[in-house]
């Protein structure tokens, strides 16, 4: 019996973590597979009836999972509140305090949605399949000092972007041995040309490719990645890079897929559990219509039953279903493009389940 931790969160978290949950418990009648759900308020909806984005009682409840998967959080309503208050402070919070300091991003690009890629089809090529390895916990995120100091004459803004070696070399770590299951190719990505953090990781990443003679490394400057991605993204098959920079990376290359509600996501540490989510946000402004994209969600499932439970073979019947409907025509309202068979979430997670 694997134990999940359920954390809906805000907007349209709670509607993508019911489709979830339909496809794992289709998945446990066809692979022999037991699951136990336990579900727990984060974010706005915590705060609402807490007065903080998660709890202690949260944080001990995913402790005892085997897997956590995490919807979405924030929204309009919580603008205001004090910044230890907002509903992000959950996600961030949960990092730290279970020690998930990678996160896997895969970014694939559907045959079936190359008509919703903004990009033409002659640069994406043949295939899209991107997997992007951000360091989770660590700079300016989490740097300190931070903070607004106001003055009678001024106001000053400061965060701090502060890496050690071990932080570098353990994600490192990681982004190499996923390349060596992969293409065997890695792009490092910094700034080294300006920032003392990106010199630092440069000369770690570069001294640890000797552990990894089968895999093929190349360093980037994040703005010359930044354009890549849109000029030549088959290039690329692991990239690596630290946390401001992989938040925005990802985004944009979420773009090529066709919908920012096509990226599962999978943060990593030493330790169990992992925490899955969809790489995008709440989106209060569609929340209860039905118009939520499922499947970044319910991908985050399968790479939920790859790492954490070992179970390929499932993992890649619900990838298989997904793209099975896709290829029959369905779509939900972000990814719609031509005369397509627009469908709500629900009726989503329906066909992927049809499909299994």
């Amino acid at each position: 019996m694997q134990t999940i931790a359920l954390l809906p969160g805000d907007g349209i978290g709670p509607e993508i973590i019911d489709e979830a949950v339909k496809v794992l418990k289709a998945v446990e009648a066809k692979y022999d597979l037991k699951f136990q759900f336990k579900k727990s308020l984060v974010g706005g909806a915590s705060a609402d009836i807490y007065g903080t984005p998660l709890t202690e009682d949260t944080v001990a409840l995913c402790k005892d999972c085997d897997a956590i998967l995490f919807g979405a959080v924030g929204g309009p309503k919580w603008d205001k509140l004090p910044k230890e208050f907002r509903p992000e402070q959950a996600i961030l919070g949960l990092r730290k305090s279970l020690g998930l300091y990678a996160n896997l991003r895969s970014v694939i690009l559907f045959n079936a949605l190359s008509d919703a890629s903004p990009i033409k089809k002659e640069i994406i090529g043949e295939e899209l399949d991107i997997m992007i390895v951000r360091e989770l916990t660590g700079g300016l995120y989490f740097g300190k000092p931070k903070g607004i100091e106001r003055t009678h004459d001024k106001t000053r803004a400061f965060d701090t972007m502060e890496y050690t070696d071990e932080e570098i070399k353990r994600v490192a770590r990681i982004a190499f041995e996923t390349a060596q299951r992969r293409q065997k190719r890695l792009t490092s990505v910094d700034k080294a040309n300006v920032l003392e953090t990106s010199r630092l990781w440069r000369t770690i990443v570069t001294d640890m490719a000797a552990d990894y003679p089968d895999v093929k490394l190349c360093h980037m400057y994040v703005d010359n990645c930044s354009m890549q991605l849109v000029l030549n993204p088959g290039q690329f098959d692991v990239i690596l890079t630290e946390n401001t920079f992989g938040d925005i990376l990802s985004d944009e290359a979420s773009v090529l897929t066709g919908s920012i509600g096509m990226l599962p996501s999978a943060s990593i540490g030493d330790g169990k559990p992992y925490l899955y989510e969809p790489i995008h946000g709440s989106a209060p402004d569609i929340a209860g219509s039905g118009k939520a994209n499922p499947i970044a969600c319910i991908l985050s499932v399968a790479m939920m039953l790859e790492y954490s439970f070992g179970a390929k073979d499932a993992a890649s019947a619900i990838k298989n279903a997904v793209e099975r409907a896709l290829n029959e025509g369905y779509r939900t309202f972000d990814i719609q493009v031509g005369a397509k068979k627009v469908v709500s979430t629900s009726e989503m997670g329906d066909i992927i389940v049809e499909n299994l």
